[in-house]
């Protein structure tokens, strides 16, 4: 059967063409804007490509911009026994990263998009040139908040809110911004997830948070490892209450080339703050481009 995306983005709010990658759970939508050295964006929960509009839309002059949506996300497939842990998506990710051969990468995470987006980095470290990363994190959550917000949303009733009310659209999604979203913007979010059926990957994602505890204790240690010389820019924004300033500490002893840009915003940094985060990048990877050049 013919994948049909669940609706169509106005060209208005998102300019961008969609791409489909035949992934092996199916299509998988993305797009990829712009030329030069290319950055990878990966959104968390309950978003999709779109959340990157207003940064991509300044970067792609300069950058190749290449944005997706994980499956059961946006306008991906939402294939039938997929499980929708972050490591399937991490082994989605990274099979796009290999089909377009990107090389001098640089990825940007935020939410789940961060563990996502390192599991990708470690195992694809030759290809990557550096990192951004924002109100996220890599290791085994350990903090009573999270674990909370985890046993709660893992409940059956809060499932239930999830699955059948849309609840993360709906009521997680408006307090984890500082600027209250437009209407049409709030309506291509509950676009994406229209149907119970839909929001099965948005309702795994806050169980994951400790199911996922022993792969994200792997991850943790490889990118110890593996990623603690690769230069990182943090863009964070300072009233999250979820991700607070412990978390981007911990970024910062363990990443020997960490930049910190602090905003003015809440979870959703890419909403409340794109034109910053974007000049942040641009500023961080043209200053790195300087650095590589008076080497040679």
């Amino acid at each position: 059967m013919a994948h049909v995306p669940p609706f169509t983005p106005d060209p208005r709010l998102f300019p961008f063409q969609s791409r489909w990658f035949e992934s092996g759970v199916g299509p998988v939508h993305y797009i990829d804007e712009g030329g030069g050295d290319p950055i990878l964006f990966l959104h968390g929960n309950p978003t999709w490509s779109f959340l990157y509009r207003g940064i991509v839309i300044r970067l792609k002059p300069k950058f190749r911009c290449i944005a997706l949506d994980y499956p059961g996300f946006g306008l991906s497939v939402r294939p039938d026994g997929y499980g929708y842990t972050p490591s399937e998506h991490a082994s989605v990710v990274r099979d796009l990263v290999r089909h377009l051969d990107l090389e001098g990468l640089t990825i940007m995470g935020q939410d789940w998009g961060g563990p996502i987006g390192l599991r990708v980095a470690v195992d694809e470290v030759d290809r990557l040139r550096s990192l951004v990363m924002g109100n996220t994190w890599y290791w085994p959550l350990d903090d009573w908040q999270a674990k909370a917000f985890s046993y709660v949303l893992s409940m059956a009733p809060m499932q239930s809110q999830i699955v059948n009310k849309n609840f993360f659209v709906e009521r997680i999604m408006p307090i984890g911004v500082k600027h209250t979203l437009a209407d049409e913007v709030m309506e291509h979010y509950r676009e994406a997830l229209p149907t119970p059926s839909s929001r099965v990957g948005a309702a795994e994602f806050p169980r994951q948070l400790m199911e996922a505890s022993a792969w994200l204790g792997d991850l943790e240690d490889a990118v110890r490892e593996r990623l603690s010389n690769v230069p990182l820019l943090l863009t964070w924004g300072v009233h999250d209450i979820a991700f607070g300033k412990q978390y981007l500490e911990r970024f910062r002893e363990d990443f020997h080339m960490a930049t910190v840009r602090r905003l003015d915003a809440k979870h959703y940094i890419q909403e409340d703050a794109p034109g910053e985060i974007a000049a942040a990048i641009s500023s961080f990877l043209e200053a790195g481009q300087s650095k590589r050049s008076s080497a040679t």
